[in-house]
């Protein structure tokens, strides 16, 4: 394809691909920056989202609200949770409450009043289906065709000398199960009820903080009906959120990271994998393991606990979901038929390669296969591409450690992105 063959196709100077916490950081980042760029974002979702389906009442973040869109990069954004607070007419409120860990769906009005801000700039129900090449002059390449897709199956045509890609992750489900109205990720938990009750009966696959909220709600909300949890391991874990531990999500631990040698980034992943992956906050923890107690004191135990154990087989039938646990102790099988299973079986990287298409050939891979990301978290590419494409979120963690896919360093990320775009724009 040639530059002139499509003269009327509109072109910006950065075009974002998704628009989540991520990309809505990086569009704080840009704005803030002074500089007259243009952008554009792309969001498959009808309006802005995040984790909807786990905006459990009561529940409450993991991470500071300083660790927000814009504090950690710039205190003084119009764009932080306190200056939202500052909004709504809740900071005395939110101060006297003493929370350093605001309720989620706050965090969430937070998210969507900032995301409100740029609505010029957002395509919602616009998926990106396709990112290629326009060469220009001499064999090189210094512009990007965005193809997308709306709901109603249109397709356009955007141009951007950048593209970030902000994608977030894909809920991960073992290769087997397929989700329904009666088996689903825990990410659809809230997605209308499980199915109608008939057998009184719940089941919970997994250990960290989503698989115990999970239960936790089914627990509550259901007062009747029993859950069943299944662990591989002898059941929860705790989250370890000391002061020392904590400093693998500081922005200085992502120079630290991606300078350090393939042995040390693997070793850094395992002794910290237990500040988010698999575990649990405490409080949560010790609440649900008392429930088991007093009600096992009480002689109607409601929330049963299979340890070391696993699903062996899942099938759904006409009136409900037929489960086989396997204790991997003894080999025994437990057969439960419940009305509904919830599988907190976290989340994957999206593979972006396909995404890419020809450009794929022309970015470079790490061992692993996937995109090589500079420190600045751009793809590193040959010489023929001139244009920026960037990566951030889950995909990024191999290469600059556990905050990758978290918000802990996502404004500090988005920032240094904004940076980089800036200076070769």
């Amino acid at each position: 394809m040639t530059a002139a063959a499509l003269p009327n196709v509109p072109t910006v100077d950065i075009a974002g691909v998704g628009f989540g916490p991520a990309n809505l950081a990086l569009a704080i980042a840009l704005q803030e920056s002074d500089e007259p760029i243009t952008m554009a974002f792309h969001e498959r979702q009808a309006s802005f989202g995040w984790h909807t389906g786990m905006l459990i009442e009561g529940a409450t973040m993991q991470v500071s609200f300083l660790k927000d869109l814009a504090t950690m990069r710039n205190p003084g954004s119009r764009y932080t949770f306190l200056a939202y607070l500052h909004a709504h007419g809740r900071m005395p409120a939110f101060i006297n409450s003493k929370m350093l860990y605001p309720y989620r769906i706050e965090f969430h009005d937070y998210l969507g009043w900032s995301a409100a801000q740029f609505d010029t700039h957002v395509a919602y129900d616009s998926t990106v289906v396709g990112v290629r090449p326009v060469q220009g002059t001499e064999g090189h390449v210094d512009l990007l065709e965005i193809t997308t897709q709306g709901a109603d199956g249109s397709r356009h045509v955007q141009r951007a000398r950048n593209v970030v890609l902000g994608t977030g992750t894909a809920p991960n489900l073992p290769p087997d199960v397929t989700p329904s109205a009666r088996i689903r990720h825990s990410s659809q938990l809230l997605a209308g009820d499980l199915a109608t009750p008939r057998h009184g009966r719940y089941l919970v696959v997994g250990a960290g903080q989503s698989a115990a909220e999970c239960a936790d709600y089914l627990h509550r909300t259901h007062g009747d009906a029993a859950v069943h949890t299944v662990h591989s391991r002898y059941g929860y874990s705790v989250a370890d959120d000391s002061p020392f531990a904590n400093g693998i999500f500081d922005p200085a631990a992502v120079d630290d990271f991606y300078q350090a040698p393939e042995q040390t980034k693997d070793a850094l992943l395992a002794y910290h994998g237990n500040t988010n992956y698999a575990v649990v906050d405490l409080d949560l923890s010790q609440e649900l393991y008392r429930r088991v107690y007093l009600e096992e004191v009480q002689g109607r135990p409601r929330l049963h606990v299979h340890r070391v154990s696993r699903v062996r087989s899942c099938t759904e039938t006409a009136d409900g979901v037929e489960v086989e646990v396997e204790s991997l102790v003894t080999g025994e099988v437990t057969r439960l038929v419940v009305d509904g299973v919830v599988y907190a079986t976290g989340y994957r990287p999206v593979d972006h390669l396909p995404l890419l298409g020809d450009l794929a050939d022309e970015c470079k891979k790490d061992e692993s296969g996937g995109l090589y990301v500079d420190r600045d978290y751009r793809v590193r590419t040959s010489d023929a591409l001139r244009c920026g494409i960037y990566l951030h979120g889950a995909g990024t963690e191999g290469s600059h450690g556990l905050s990758a896919g978290l918000l802990s360093n996502t404004a500090v990320r988005a920032g240094e992105i904004a940076t980089s775009i800036l200076r070769q724009t």
